[in-house]
């Protein structure tokens, strides 16, 4: 367990340090969830509280099972029928919402929009038409690139609607990136944007898309949103305008009697063997998990304004943009852009403008806020705000402090959120009506979840460090990766018998409180974003230049980590004039293309060899303990100690 053992060292004073913070009695007392009663009557009877969730949805049939566990595979809530745009907007148009704001939407150029629910209701149905006249039927497969427009929305639930599996494609990746994920998905159908805007520029997605499309033989159509208004060209019988397929489709769509566990989405996330996983998320027990913790973490009530900045690309969008707050019928903000464009105040003025009372935002963003000062937030009015949370990476004590008290004003709780894209729903949370809250921990699983920490041979460690695991199935689990049931069992259930396995270390402390310590596989989680080193390596490797490639991360004030690469070029690439900063520049835009801007290396170092043991494994734990300055492990092992000692030596000169 030396990954554990070595970072929890940097939460012992921490731990005998830290502070609680509760929220206000008036808080407590109108909240969703403030009987702590709640906890005990979840682990008593979990699949009957499951069930009184589930019961708060729209269902055509109900089921007649709510749990099936065949390890490692669960299905929730079997022979129910369900669809998830029914229970996003049908069951609200039949109410006086029908008249309420869905989505506030704010594009970074200025422009906004007001789209109610029954407005969306009546685009949906239309896209949903449109689709089915494109071909697409159930089960088939709809991908989508978009920026953060709500004809994103419009996509992903007009998918849902007739039963075609969406899969969503986040818009700041490469063409190449997007055409690995198409092919994977054999999606049969391509919705795409003209464009969209990132901090004042354009970001061409439909001329990405066409690059990407090159290598796509599962696509017959190809639609596109005009955003930006500007001329495209247009692939005769295969590229069509979104805005004429709209014209011409009619306003209602019967909605597909999906079964619980047909599938909803597909959602690529980075794994450790360099290709993209396709996490596989169904019906019925995601809407069920996603509905319940949008409503009792985010406290969601009638009068809020919900804003979750995630894009819709990522897990987070899914379920917190999308399901579990339109499930509940809420209101929300989405915004288009970048928070410093075209000054670093713009959340603060959105913020202020549409009167957000609940934020949920990333740890990443938070700590370039604390960056860039106080004289931003200290000019905005930030009184709507009531409730504040944070997701997508252990959010640290000094973060969370600034965030409580420059943007809370010291009066509005943190929920620290953990989950994954795997997960699919958040599992791990304070509930603000109840829960006493401690900065940089996560604290308890929410009810009816049984998250544990571990040791090496799966045994339960009270207090201390250990490995993050689940012990008993949840409804917005994932049902498998894409076309590959062997990847499933050996990533998450091949190390303890019947136990997920997250992939997280982390601390327990004498509260029962989780304090989670980042990725323990080689995975990096840059601004909550899971890039797998393999991935970033094999980019690296695609160079003509390099021989070698091997990738780490170190930790970064406003990312969390950062991503560092030690590369050695082949024999006829290395010459001493050869211009290294120069190629350092040039390799990290050939990851961006590759992959995407996410996954760009904040450096790279160049070295004649990488620490190897004698089997010719790479001691990435040694470039690690280089990057943060860290002394030297054990380099018994390596087949020539020396290179550590040089690479060392180079990379402190370097810095």
């Amino acid at each position: 367990m030396a990954f554990v053992s070595q970072q929890e060292e940097s939460l012992s004073t921490l731990l005998k340090e830290s502070r609680a913070f509760q929220a206000s009695e008036e808080f407590k007392k109108n909240a969703w969830a403030n009987d702590p009663a709640i906890y005990e009557k979840a682990k008593r009877d979990p699949e009957a509280y499951w069930a009184d969730w589930a019961s708060q949805l729209d269902w055509f049939e109900k089921w007649n099972k709510v749990l099936e566990w065949n390890p490692p595979y669960a299905k929730w809530f079997v022979g129910g029928k369900i669809n998830a745009s029914v229970n996003c907007l049908d069951r609200h148009v039949r109410t006086e919402k029908k008249n309420k704001a869905a989505i506030l939407w704010e594009g970074e150029d200025g422009r906004e929009r007001v789209l109610t629910y029954g407005t969306l209701y009546r685009d949906v149905n239309k896209f949903a038409n449109a689709l089915k006249t494109l071909g697409v039927k159930r089960g088939d497969r709809v991908a989508i690139y978009m920026p953060m427009i709500p004809e994103l929305v419009t996509a992903v639930l007009a998918s849902a609607r007739i039963g075609a599996i969406h899969s969503v494609v986040f818009g700041g990746f490469s063409a190449e990136a997007l055409r690995d994920r198409i092919n994977d998905a054999e999606a049969k159908v391509l919705v795409t944007a003209d464009g969209g805007y990132r901090r004042g520029q354009i970001v061409p997605l439909k001329h990405d898309a066409d690059y990407a499309l090159m290598g796509t033989p599962s696509i017959e159509k190809v639609v596109v949103v005009s955003r930006l208004g500007i001329p495209q060209r247009m692939k005769t019988g295969r590229d069509l305008w979104y805005h004429e397929l709209m014209n011409e489709a009619a306003p209602f769509c019967e909605p597909e009697k999906m079964d619980s566990e047909d599938i909803l989405f597909t959602l690529y996330t980075s794994g450790t063997t360099g290709k993209p996983k396709g996490i596989i998320h169904t019906t019925g027990g995601y809407l069920t998990g996603t509905y319940a913790t949008a409503k009792w973490v985010f406290d969601l009530k009638e009068s809020d304004i919900f804003w979750c900045t995630a894009d819709i690309g990522w897990i987070t969008g899914h379920s917190y943009i999308i399901y579990g707050p339109m499930a509940n019928g809420a209101t929300q903000v989405m915004y288009e852009g970048a928070p410093d464009w075209p000054s670093k105040d713009r959340f603060w003025k959105i913020i202020e403008k549409y009167g957000v009372t609940v934020f949920y935002t990333a740890p990443t963003a938070i700590r370039a806020f604390m960056k860039w000062g106080t004289d931003f937030v200290e000019k905005a009015d930030l009184s709507s705000l009531r409730l504040l949370g944070s997701v997508g990476e252990p959010i640290n004590p000094e973060a969370w402090m600034w965030y409580y008290k420059h943007i809370g004003r010291e009066r509005c709780p943190i929920v620290d959120t953990w989950w994954q894209t795997e997960t699919g729903m958040i599992l791990i949370t304070p509930l603000a009506g109840i829960t006493t809250l401690k900065p940089g921990s996560a604290t308890k699983p929410f009810p009816g979840i049984e998250a544990d920490l571990v040791d090496e041979k799966g045994n339960s460690v009270a207090v201390g460090g250990g490995y993050v695991v689940l012990r008993k199935p949840w409804p917005a689990m994932l049902r498998g990766i894409y076309k590959d049931p062997e990847r499933y069992q050996q990533t998450y259930w091949n190390r303890w018998k019947d136990i997920y396995f997250t992939g997280d270390g982390g601390r327990r402390d004498e509260d029962g409180y989780f304090w989670f310590l980042g990725r323990v596989d080689d995975v990096i989680n840059v601004s909550g974003h899971r890039i797998g080193t393999a991935e970033v390596e094999s980019a690296l490797v695609d160079h003509p230049l390099v021989a070698e490639a091997a990738v780490v991360s170190r930790p970064h004030e406003i990312k969390g980590v950062a991503i560092v690469a030690f590369v050695t070029l082949k024999e006829g690439a290395r010459k001493a004039e050869q211009d290294t900063k120069k190629l350092a520049g040039e390799l990290k835009e050939h990851v961006q293309s590759k992959i995407g801007a996410i996954a760009r290396p904040e450096e790279i170092l160049f070295s004649r060899d990488l620490p190897k043991t004698r089997s010719g494994k790479i001691m990435r734990r040694l470039l690690r303990d280089i990057a943060t300055g860290k002394v030297l492990g054990d380099t018994t092992t390596l087949a020539d100690p020396a290179v550590v000692e040089q690479l060392k030596h180079q990379y402190e000169e370097e810095e």
